[in-house]
């Protein structure tokens, strides 16, 4: 919420890259309100969290939802940052406001078809043979469907965007070596990238190759829900809170810099503050 408050408020920060920012933002408060919806009726009445329930459809839904918006979200922002470095080596397009506008809209719509077609009809409320033990009633084959191919897009292209960013990076500060020149600004933007891209690999794969482990688990196991209690379902948990731990780590990698958040907030306030004493 504060990054989303911070990032609508102040206007020097109304750029492309800044509305997916906030975006993602957004998408990490849906995960973060749908996670909170699922631990109530685990609260209220454990057993359907375990068995299934229709009552668990519509927060698996959203849950799905939030989570597919993110990883859309996360590969948006890989892309956009390497068309900004790229602009001008190879290509003079450039990413504008409207452009990231879209681009939110695309990825919203696609991740709400897709998350919510269980609420359509694709579920196992009534199919019990292919029916998943860690996310009743959930069906496997949608479990499959929808983890392999995101899991996928949501590793190879941020590893193919920021391999490609380091690489042209690298290339001009060789290019300016040749010619004689301080070459300072580039080495510290390639190291900056760097590390950036190693921290949002770690924090992708410690969040996401568990969930997609247990689907794999879920696609290869024949047991009832009661032999597996509560081993499983205690992982189930685990995975969950290491996908909110993403959504508080996101707006640390992407927002960055706390003290420059803190800057902006503190003038927001100081700008209140005078306001006030005006009227």
């Amino acid at each position: 919420c504060t990054v989303i408050f911070t990032r609508l408020a102040t206007r020097d920060l109304h750029k492309p890259i800044s509305i997916l920012f906030c975006n993602l933002a957004v998408s990490d408060l849906f995960t973060s309100f749908s996670g909170f919806w699922i631990s109530m009726l685990f609260i209220t009445n454990p057993d359907i969290t375990i068995f299934g329930s229709e009552d668990m459809l519509a927060p698996y839904a959203l849950y799905t939802t939030s989570i597919l918006s993110t990883i859309y979200n996360l590969v948006s922002i890989g892309i956009e940052r390497y068309l900004a470095v790229a602009e001008s080596m190879r290509t003079r397009f450039r990413v504008a406001r409207n452009h990231s506008i879209a681009v939110v809209f695309i990825n919203w719509v696609l991740a709400f078809f897709l998350g919510c077609l269980p609420l359509m009809g694709w579920n196992c409320l009534h199919a019990e043979r292919s029916i998943s033990v860690l996310y009743s009633p959930f069906c496997v084959n949608y479990l499959i469907f929808i983890a392999i191919p995101n899991v996928a897009v949501a590793f190879i292209v941020p590893l193919f965007t920021y391999l490609r960013i380091i690489i042209i990076l690298r290339k001009r500060k060789l290019r300016m070596q040749a010619c004689g020149q301080a070459t300072g600004t580039y080495k510290s933007a390639e190291t900056q990238v760097a590390r950036t891209s190693i921290s949002i690999w770690l924090l992708a794969l410690v969040s996401y190759a568990p969930f997609f482990a247990g689907v794999i688990f879920d696609a290869t196991n024949q047991r009832c829900h009661i032999d597996l209690y509560p081993g499983v379902y205690i992982f189930r948990n685990c995975t969950a809170m290491l996908i909110t731990i993403t959504c508080l780590g996101n707006p640390v990698l992407y927002t960055l810099k706390l003290r420059t958040l803190g800057a902006k907030l503190k003038a927001l306030r100081c700008l209140s503050a005078n306001r006030v004493r005006t009227i």
